[in-house]
């Protein structure tokens, strides 16, 4: 009884796994003949576009024109505000000049009184009474004396400082009733001129080569004059109206910074922009017949840029990219394709290498048109 019971535990089990083998190679025979999944391609064109880097910058004044006193004094009267737009010659602060009318009325009697010991000698130098010698003497005293008086009236004219060239006033470092001399370290003020200002800015050593070979001409000078017209975005994240040029560079790297220093101009009608400013250059850098693709299209892999292109027999197979720049949503590919690959451009994260799939074609322009960002309540 009992041999019959195991002999039939046997033939039910060596059934189920029959059955089994058989379920497997009917799901590995089904797995086999499913469709290739459909994926999104494109065919690669050449297109030119335009990126665009931005660099802290300083704005300052064209001429920037420190006002200092020649001489000592204390400030009398202060006859401009900051912030003021004044002429050339424009009387800016007075000094106090009492002390210098009395220093100027004792070296006038000094003349005098050197004038008449001339006077008197001169006559006796005739007649031979005295020598030529003293009458010399008394000539140079008076020139003495004449020369400390030009010295006094010159610190006189020199109590009233006046404004060196057109601009706006800046601060005012110094008030009425302060004693100044030519020796301070600060300026009474600082005169800008504002017409046009310069907005400072600096490119690393491989940014300032590659600016170099992107602009055409033989000497540095003829690729500064073709270089690209520059924008200013203010410190408020506004566009600044008007469009700046580079007109020279230190071309030289400071050691301590690893930087070269840029200086580029800009027009300011409107006087918007002021000394002391700041904000950003944005530089636009051409991208002449270039491979780009969707950056949606690439994935990283142990710090590399990679993407999947279309091979053979509708296999796919991965490219490591050189990325050159950065265009909004695309990346200029320096190198890693060729402009008659078509190129996966969705779902690059269901992929694998080799894996054959359905390609759907998609326009190029489509394929590299920005995805809509959607903001929700």
């Amino acid at each position: 009884m009992k041999n019959k019971i195991l002999y039939t535990i046997i033939a039910l089990s060596s059934f189920l796994v029959i059955i089994s083998c058989g379920e497997n190679k009917d799901n590995a025979a089904a797995a086999q003949e499913a469709p290739p999944a459909p994926f999104p391609v494109t065919q690669l064109q050449i297109k030119t576009v335009t990126g665009f880097t931005e660099y802290p910058a300083t704005i300052e004044g064209v001429v920037n024109s420190d006002v200092r006193a020649k001489t000592s004094g204390y400030i009398e009267k202060v006859y401009v505000d900051e912030g003021q737009k004044v002429r050339k010659g424009q009387v800016l602060f007075k000094l106090e000049t009492q002390s210098l009318s009395q220093d100027a009325g004792a070296a006038k009697a000094r003349i005098n009184v050197a004038q008449v010991e001339v006077d008197k000698l001169i006559p006796l130098v005739e007649k031979n009474i005295i020598s030529a010698v003293q009458l010399e003497t008394a000539k140079a005293n008076l020139a003495q004396a004449k020369a400390n008086y030009s010295g006094v009236s010159a610190n006189i004219g020199y109590a009233t400082i006046k404004s060196p060239i057109d601009g706006y006033v800046g601060s005012i470092n110094f008030r009425e009733g302060t004693l100044i001399s030519p020796s301070d370290a600060r300026p009474l003020t600082t005169v800008s001129e504002i017409d046009q200002v310069y907005a400072f800015f600096s490119f690393n050593e491989a940014q300032y080569i590659n600016h170099l070979q992107r602009s055409e001409g033989a000497t540095k000078a003829e690729r500064i004059k073709n270089s690209p017209d520059l924008s200013l975005i203010l410190a408020n994240g506004k566009m600044y109206s008007e469009k700046g040029r580079i007109q020279t560079s230190t071309g030289q790297v400071n050691q301590s910074t690893g930087t070269i220093k840029i200086r580029a101009a800009f027009d300011n009608p409107n006087e918007i922009l002021t000394n002391g400013n700041s904000g950003r250059i944005r530089f636009p850098i051409e991208y002449k017949d270039a491979i780009v693709v969707p950056q949606t299209a690439t994935f990283e892999q142990q710090g590399n840029v990679m993407i999947f292109k279309l091979g053979e027999d509708n296999k796919v197979e991965t490219a490591i990219l050189e990325i050159e720049g950065t265009v909004d949503n695309l990346y200029v590919v320096g190198s890693g394709l060729d402009v008659k690959d078509k190129i996966i451009i969705s779902g690059v994260g269901k992929l694998r290498n080799g894996m054959v799939i359905a390609p759907q074609d998609t326009t190029f322009e489509e394929a590299i048109k920005p995805i809509a960002t959607l903001f929700r309540n």
